[in-house]
């Protein structure tokens, strides 16, 4: 099975991070690396609330299949 986006753009996320956190950044990278990581905490975001609607949208037709 392949790894998903929302998979990978964690993966992404953490590495920044840690990178980051263990100064191996420079300061001519670290800008452009927050900023990426801005757009994947973004993406990462817009997925988990797009799940988290479709999981309400599921179980309140479920609810409404099983009143009938």
């Amino acid at each position: 099975m392949a790894e998903s986006k929302y998979s990978k753009s964690i993966k992404k996320l953490e590495e920044i991070i840690e990178r980051i956190e263990n100064e191996e950044i420079d300061v001519d990278e670290l800008s452009d690396k927050v900023k990426e990581a801005v757009t994947l905490i973004k993406d990462c975001k817009s997925k988990i609330e797009k799940a988290e609607f479709e999981v309400k949208k599921v179980v309140e037709d479920f609810d409404i299949e099983e009143k009938e």
